[in-house]
């Protein structure tokens, strides 16, 4: 059991700022001033006030993109498979793509990444919709629209994973007495903007989409990419974070050459994040077949959104855990609550009921996000922040895409029952996870010198 003290919940390698980062420091009247401060209310003290809601926004244009394809691709060719498919292109360029731009963030800095990417993914959803609209009209280029869709996905800017590489490196700034609650609450906040997102932003495509036309919500996503996306970029955050040292020029220095490998305990927290995926894929795919049978598949979307809900009131509630409750400790028992919440899944024969059923099950997924990325953080190696938490984010696309054909192809099979079997599956791999990650954790923490 690893306890909740600063040095288990920190990353031991969070990102230092130089002596010529700017971002303002504290001085002790500011220190007395938030530790009387509430615990979110402290956050825009450490970023700054306009952090919180650009780095909430920046991010939508991604949650549009899959959604966005699906529809507008489905609409002009008149096929759920061609749809399907484009959609997919986005998810498989996105699980490939977030890892690379997150080595590059570590290795030359997030403003010039963040920067190319919004540049490239803006072009790359324009080149989408033309492709798209030929498709429609001619009955061919589809290869175009695959490739379009494959470069937007891998070019979509990953504000997620790169806002949480920035709050580690805020909080590593602040007293260590104040580390681990700020820390708790800065990532607890950041899977609450996920999961809000994530929710807004189908909702959004279902819309524009359903009011003025199909192609309208992606070019809604480019704008907001090549307008929010640059502004996160230059935002003085992205001075606390210092570009990573390279092997060579920390044997220079006399630093060793260790530092950037990654050790073989980061593949926890991303096998978890490919679980958790999985487990959203085949509760979307499962909840289309179970409403398909009462009042059409098209509301399974408002179904799974109460599970969000729920799922991002209990992460901003990890904020206010005991510090005794440690990472291990967490994982393991709110991920084996996430199984044996996941079982209820097979009970409801009404929407109602299944409405109420995924409002409790969404309890302790929030909770299980927060703890793995915070488990990611504490095991990256250093200088490679920004390579784990968008690996994280890859895990989750990975998963969803794994999670969606497997439970899509239980469902019609064996209906909805048999799909929900899937992400019972997924939360009782997540515990087991849980409890190799306390192995590795208090391993860790024996092997940290005091």
């Amino acid at each position: 059991m690893t306890s909740h003290t600063p040095s288990s919940t920190s990353p031991a390698h969070a990102p230092q700022p130089s002596a010529a980062v700017s971002v303002p420091r504290p001085d002790a009247s500011d220190a007395a001033a938030r530790s009387n401060t509430g615990r979110f209310a402290r956050l825009p003290l450490l970023a700054g006030r306009s952090f919180i809601p650009l780095g909430l926004l920046a991010r939508l244009p991604l949650a549009m993109l899959t959604v966005g394809t699906l529809t507008m691709v489905t609409s002009v060719s008149g096929s759920y498979a061609a749809g399907g498919t484009a959609a997919g292109a986005v998810g498989i360029g996105s699980a490939l793509g977030a890892p690379v731009l997150g080595s590059l963030a570590d290795r030359r800095g997030q403003r010039p990444v963040l920067l190319a990417a919004a540049v490239v993914n803006t072009l790359a959803v324009a080149a989408l919709i033309l492709a798209a609209a030929a498709a429609g009209t001619s009955g061919g280029a589809v290869g175009a629209v695959l490739a379009a869709a494959l470069v937007a996905g891998a070019s979509s800017p990953q504000v997620g994973p790169l806002a949480r590489v920035r709050w580690m490196a805020l909080v590593a700034r602040e007293p260590a007495e104040n580390t681990s609650r700020d820390l708790d609450t800065a990532l607890s906040y950041e899977s609450t903007a996920d999961e809000i997102t994530f929710v807004l932003g189908p909702a959004l495509v279902g819309i524009l989409a359903s009011l003025v036309a199909p192609w309208l919500p992606l070019a809604v996503a480019a704008a907001m990419t090549v307008v929010l996306v640059p502004a996160f970029a230059v935002h003085p955050t992205h001075r606390a974070v210092r570009p990573a040292v390279r092997p060579a020029a920390r044997k220079a220095a006399g630093m060793g050459g260790r530092g950037g490998k990654f050790p073989a305990a980061v593949a926890l927290p991303v096998v978890a994040m490919v679980c958790m995926g999985t487990f959203f894929g085949s509760t979307q795919a499962a909840l289309s077949s179970f409403s398909a049978t009462l009042a059409g598949s098209e509301i399974a979307g408002l179904l799974y959104a109460a599970m969000g809900l729920s799922s991002a009131a209990a992460a901003l509630s990890v904020a206010y855990w005991p510090r005794t409750f440690g990472l291990a400790w967490r994982w393991t028992v709110s991920a084996g609550l996430m199984a044996l919440l996941a079982a209820l899944l097979l009970l409801p024969g009404s929407l109602t009921s299944m409405v109420v059923v995924l409002l409790i099950l969404g309890i302790p997924v929030g909770p299980v996000m927060v703890t793995v990325f915070t488990v990611g953080g504490v095991l990256a190696p250093a200088g490679r922040l920004g390579t784990v938490m968008t690996a994280l984010a890859s895990g989750i696309v990975a998963g969803t895409a794994l999670g969606s054909s497997i439970g899509g192809h239980l469902a019609q099979d064996g209906g909805h029952h048999a799909a929900f079997l899937v992400p019972i599956a997924a939360a009782l791999a997540l515990a087991l996870l849980g409890a190799a990650a306390a192995v590795v954790l208090r391993r860790r923490r024996a092997d940290t010198p005091a």
